[in-house]
């Protein structure tokens, strides 16, 4: 067992070094690509106009569609050119309703299947294995990944590798402290309890996530018009 857990302790660290190295290859990458002169002025001179419209124009430059596209993403990595949203939303419900909340609606979906599993699937083959996998992640990941999209709302405070590490760990955290709390009601420690719980912590967590999204979205409206 102990040989197992190196071994898997060892892929685990072997994977976030690659996800580390493919970042820094991306850098680089972004870094030495050349970008063709006319390609650049292109850019540099469509500043407001639509992506469609740049990448058109590129293409009628004699460009593909995949260098056009490969121009956009290096001068983007450079902080030379910057891609905005031409309508973003200003209301609350207008976040909500938009792909900025696109994984709010993720997770939604997913407890919804998760809430099939468990008490609308038959509980045979292949069925079980389907209420095995979406348990697992249910309760060892979901509740700390929205717990920590509420507490870094903005993508680039954290890497991926590290909103995965501290999602797992603080489910493992919330998941006990959850069934303690029921442990004290009359409902007690049972499957029905814990699932709603666990569903309302989840939901909870995500609409706070989302709203504190939206405020530090408002406010990169306000830097963006005052530029």
């Amino acid at each position: 067992m102990a040989s197992g857990l190196r071994d898997r302790l060892r892929g685990f660290l072997e994977s976030s070094e690659e996800v580390e190295d493919e970042a820094e290859e991306e850098e680089v990458y972004a870094e030495e690509y050349v970008v063709p002169d006319e390609a650049a002025r292109i850019v540099l001179g469509s500043r407001g106009e639509p992506v469609e419209g740049v990448v058109g124009r590129l293409v009628g430059g004699g460009l593909s569609f995949v260098e056009a596209s490969r121009v956009l993403y290096v001068l983007g990595r450079r902080g030379e050119v910057a891609l905005r949203d031409p309508d973003p939303p200003r209301t609350l419900y207008g976040f909500f309703r938009s792909w900025y909340s696109g994984w709010f609606w993720a997770v939604v979906g997913f407890l919804a299947v998760v809430s099939s599993a468990v008490f609308l699937f038959p509980q045979t083959d292949p069925w079980i294995y389907v209420r095995y996998v979406a348990g697992a992640v249910y309760v060892l990941y979901v509740p700390g990944a929205v717990f920590i999209e509420a507490l870094y709302p903005v993508r680039g405070e954290l890497e991926d590798l590290e909103r995965f590490a501290l999602g797992v760990g603080l489910s493992l955290a919330l998941v006990p402290l959850v069934g303690l709390v029921l442990n004290y009601t009359p409902w007690g420690i049972r499957l029905e309890p814990i699932f709603v719980s666990l569903t309302l912590l989840t939901v909870v967590l995500a609409v706070v996530a989302v709203y504190r999204k939206y405020v530090y979205h408002l406010l990169r409206l306000v830097a963006v018009e005052a530029a």
